[in-house]
């Protein structure tokens, strides 16, 4: 099914209507990694040049802050500019698992978590690997995050020496 403004498929998890600010404990980068987190997913739905078209659109019907919101497009852009080697880094890591395989929240959350553990050095790598590991519970099945944890772990322990 499309959603009738954007064209794009309508997941629940693009189209989450509630508001982001009543979770208690939740800084602006929690809620910008969540609203990445439905960009990664609506790309793997409908390509990142149809996604492309509509990303202002999509994060504007967010009720999240505008720095969330400037930050998620940050970390979406960043992860989708070196997914080959996001994806290599966790095909490597999820031994007997195809990327192609997983489903498609947990791709988008494992994305997002190599691409923070890769290239945001400014975030520690248990923040990123935990944050990861929330977004895997909320939005996918129960052992999801115990999958995520392991996966990024071992991205970490392999391509993150210098965290270490």
């Amino acid at each position: 099914m499309l959603d009738v403004e954007s064209g794009l498929p309508t997941p629940s998890l693009v189209c989450y209507t509630g508001s982001m600010d009543d979770a208690p404990n939740r800084d602006e980068r929690s809620v910008a990694r969540e609203l990445a987190l439905k960009l990664l997913y609506a790309m793997d739905q409908a390509g990142p040049e149809e996604l492309e078209k509509q990303i202002e659109d999509l994060l504007a019907r967010e009720a999240a802050p505008f720095h969330a919101r400037r930050f998620a497009q940050e970390l979406y852009r960043g992860a989708r500019e070196v997914l080959p080697e996001i994806d290599a880094a966790l095909q490597e890591a999820a031994l007997n698992w195809q990327l192609s395989r997983m489903p498609c929240v947990d791709r988008a959350v494992l994305r997002l978590g190599a691409f923070e553990l890769l290239h945001m050095h400014d975030v520690p790598p248990r923040v990123s690997i935990n944050e990861a590991v929330e977004l895997a519970k909320r939005y996918s099945t129960e052992k999801s995050g115990s999958f995520v944890n392991g996966v990024l772990d071992k991205v970490f322990q392999t391509h993150c020496p210098q965290k270490v």
